[in-house]
């Protein structure tokens, strides 16, 4: 008891310099701890049980379960930074959006459609700066007041009308090229959208999210940015039938 009485005083009257390596001594701002957006896990969760056609085989899914929920609490955990860039603010969402829909359809599967589940989009269950929000909360009232319309692109529904869930986790230095790509495909996928020299039928995305298609023009115009034949702005536009059955992986 002495010699540790002995070894306590000792450290007591140490001055301060000689702790000041220690770990716990070292400041740490608000940015450090806010600004962990690591998309590692859930880019090699997608790598393994989703194709190049975005069919999601939620067998394999589901059994890397614990996976996914600490991918989700780390989002939850370390929410967004305002100091961040938009692209890495649009990463960050676009991926809690995708793992948050992944994780609904495991919950409660298997299922037929995204549909069968009880308000999927209303329920606020999804952690996020010390509140639970929806998926409708994540689209409508952060997403989709972001001003970037190919979001609606890059978000999946878990349907095989769905723009299809990219096999690799969104980033912020691949954000663009990424955005690019999911409306390049999405738009120019026959069974998504016809279009052709005397037809266009488009996907109901672009009824039910017209407005944000058209802040810089009209429909049209934005459709011909990614088509290799451009559509006559006179063209009579109809809308295909929405498809909610399961993206599943058969």
């Amino acid at each position: 008891m002495l010699q540790i009485s002995s070894l306590l005083l000792f450290l007591l009257l140490q001055p301060i310099s000689l702790f000041s390596d220690s770990l716990f001594l070292v400041p740490i701002s608000n940015e450090q701890t806010c600004a962990i957006a690591d998309h590692k896990s859930w880019g090699q969760l997608l790598n393994r049980f989703v194709d190049e056609n975005g069919n999601v085989n939620y067998s394999g899914f589901k059994k890397e379960s614990e996976t996914l929920n600490r991918y989700l609490e780390q989002l939850g955990s370390n929410t967004v930074n305002e100091n961040w860039s938009k692209n890495k603010k649009l990463a960050y969402y676009i991926n809690l959006y995708n793992a948050a829909t992944v994780k609904l359809i495991l919950d409660n599967y298997p299922l037929r459609s995204i549909t069968d589940i009880k308000k999927p989009w209303d329920k606020k269950w999804i952690k996020n700066n010390g509140e639970l929000i929806s998926l409708g909360q994540i689209e409508h009232k952060i997403l989709r007041k972001m001003n970037e319309p190919r979001i609606h692109f890059a978000i999946n529904c878990a349907s095989f009308s769905c723009p299809k869930l990219l096999n690799e986790a969104y980033t912020e230095d691949k954000l663009e090229k990424q955005l690019q790509r999911a409306a390049k495909e999405f738009i120019n996928d026959p069974s998504r959208n016809i279009i052709s020299e005397n037809e266009v039928k488009l996907s109901k995305i672009f009824k039910w999210y017209k407005k944000d298609f058209e802040s810089n023009g009209s429909l049209i115009a934005y459709l011909n940015q990614y088509l290799k034949s451009s559509i006559n702005p006179d063209t009579k536009i109809e809308y295909i039938n929405y498809n909610w059955s399961l993206n599943e992986f058969k």
